[in-house]
């Protein structure tokens, strides 16, 4: 199994198209952060440039543990991971009709 470095390096030496984390965060207008009501529950709104948005979350269990911060990371990070799946359907496409 490789290392997480040896997982980058592998993957950066890929010369394929491919989706990239730089790619999509340069898409990603704006970022807005809400704690829902007398919760835990950080949503993360995320927004790209053509208007598509997206949405994460992250919950504490014990409210004494809540930490804005963190949840919000982790709201970002949750709303990003759902942008993998949609950028390689962008990718995909492009490459089916440059092929057609």
């Amino acid at each position: 199994m490789l290392s997480s470095q040896e997982k980058d390096q592998a993957i950066e030496a890929q010369t394929f198209p491919r989706v990239t984390k730089e790619a999509m965060e340069q898409r990603i207008k704006t970022s807005e952060f809400i704690v829902l009501p007398g919760s835990t529950v950080t949503v993360c709104h995320m927004t790209l440039d053509n208007g598509y948005s997206v949405r994460g979350e992250a919950a504490c269990v014990d409210k004494r543990n809540f930490n804005l911060a963190i949840g919000e990371k982790l709201a970002y990070d949750d709303a990003f991971r759902k942008l993998w799946p949609l950028f390689g359907f962008l990718l995909a496409e492009s490459i089916y009709r440059k092929a057609a």
